[in-house]
């Protein structure tokens, strides 16, 4: 059992030393455009209840 795991692995590493070479990257000779035609609208409603309203105006020099 010991001699089949170590053979498996071995294979694995095997396997992956073979694919190294493979893989390749290469930058792109033109420059990457990325155009982007985004409109954001942002609305905030906020209520406030009355002890909170009445607090504000008592309070109005912390604000």
């Amino acid at each position: 059992m010991l001699n089949r795991t170590g053979l498996m692995i071995g294979l694995g590493a095997l396997m992956c030393a073979a694919l190294s070479g493979c893989i390749t990257l290469k930058a792109p000779e033109k420059p990457i455009e990325i155009n982007l035609n985004i409109n954001i609208k942002q609305e905030v409603v906020y209520r406030l209840d009355g002890e909170a309203k009445n607090l504000i105006k008592q309070e109005a020099d912390i604000f």
